[in-house]
């Protein structure tokens, strides 16, 4: 079997629903054994969020399933002698201890990072919150929506008419994860190199600013206030969504030399000399004028024959998928991006879920078993079920 870069690694993982999850399955996926800490008879929220009642009933909502494959189960309650018991049992064990409640509610359970470090000096202790433990708004309730209005990530999304639109998936709930994940991996290195464990204390609110890159920085160091642009991208010209004889079609000709290429194999090899669009910023503001002649001749073909035409001469471009057609792309079953696995408690059903895009050594990462039945693992670790 295939070493992985965190095998031999223990996470005991307190969290729900979908950023501190997500965070322990990159974890999972590296080699890492997770340890869901689940509350008894509810377990994390996500076994009842889905589209499927019959899945959520069962407590194995899409959801949850899509999240916590190759980990465990143990029901504690950390109010009570026997659960607390147990928990700083697997505390003074593990290597790390994830958790996403609101700020300052472990501690008031009586396990803060004092408490937490003389249990395990060793311990990467990492909190995901919508805030973050300190500043005044740490105390706040917040879910990704929340955030991603904060951020002003919402502000960009859309058109002018349109905006502000949530993006259509919990985008500041997997920045948060990840950046979880990265946190907890570089504390680990660092923990070798010194011996001790440390404390991580993750905002999702300033991760998800920090992932908007430019939209930010832009402002930051220019002074310039980004503003939605629908399918346009703002920092070149043509880049965005085009016209096809059958549908819409990417096309992001950012360099000059992408540029003349595409006019000339659209047919329009006169373009690049119009003075409204000879250069990369007389481009950007005379776009609305060159998409409609871009679309006048794009429309002379399908967006699939466009896509391989121009992506064989090296400009980037590709069809918009829904969901579904995404998934079923050769190129993700061609690097074993999904993994089939048995159903939770072995009946003839089958679940499908992701992997994370990293190939090591040739190998793609891959959850070995199913999401766990809540409190499945309970013997294991001594707990009565």
């Amino acid at each position: 079997m295939q070493q992985l870069p965190l095998d031999g690694i223990k996470v005991v993982d307190l969290t729900n629903v979908l950023a501190g999850p997500y965070c322990s399955y990159q974890l999972m996926l590296f080699g890492a054994e997770v340890v869901k800490v689940e509350m008894p008879g509810g377990g994390d929220l996500a076994r009842r969020l889905g589209p499927d009642p019959e899945l959520n009933q069962e407590g194995l909502g899409a959801s949850f399933l899509a999240q916590n494959a190759g980990k465990k189960s143990v029901e504690l309650d950390l109010k009570s002698p026997a659960g607390r018991q147990a928990f700083e049992a697997m505390v003074a064990g593990a290597d790390v201890l994830l958790e996403n409640f609101r700020a300052g509610v472990l501690a008031r359970l009586g396990y803060g990072w004092d408490r937490l470090r003389e249990l395990n000096p060793r311990l990467v202790y990492c909190a995901i919150s919508g805030f973050g433990q300190s500043g005044p708004m740490s105390r706040a309730p917040a879910y990704d929506q929340i955030i991603q209005g904060l951020s002003g990530m919402m502000s960009v999304t859309g058109t002018p008419e349109t905006a502000p639109l949530r993006v259509g998936f919990p985008i500041c709930d997997s920045i948060g994860g990840l950046m979880a994940a990265l946190a907890i991996s570089a504390a680990l290195a660092g923990r070798e190199r010194g011996g001790a464990g440390c404390s991580l204390d993750l905002s999702m609110l300033e991760a998800s600013v920090s992932a908007m890159g430019w939209t930010a920085s832009n402002y930051l160091v220019s002074g310039v206030e980004p503003e939605p642009m629908g399918d346009q991208n703002a920092t070149a010209a043509p880049s965005g969504t085009f016209e096809t004889a059958d549908g819409p079609l990417n096309i992001a000709a950012n360099q000059q030399v992408q540029f003349e290429a595409l006019c000339r194999l659209v047919g329009r090899p006169d373009l690049p000399a119009d003075p409204r669009f000879t250069a990369r910023e007389a481009r950007k503001a005379h776009r609305q004028a060159l998409n409609h002649e871009l679309n006048q001749a794009l429309r002379a073909k399908t967006a699939l024959e466009w896509e391989e035409i121009l992506s064989r001469e090296g400009v980037p471009a590709a069809r918009i998928l829904t969901v579904a057609q995404a998934l079923a792309l050769d190129q993700l079953s061609g690097r074993g991006f999904l993994t089939e696995l048995p159903f939770p408690g072995g009946d003839e059903r089958r679940v499908t879920v992701t992997g994370n895009g990293v190939l090591i050594d040739g190998t793609p990462l891959r959850p070995r078993d199913p999401a766990p039945l809540l409190g499945q693992h309970n013997a294991e670790f001594g707990v009565a079920s």
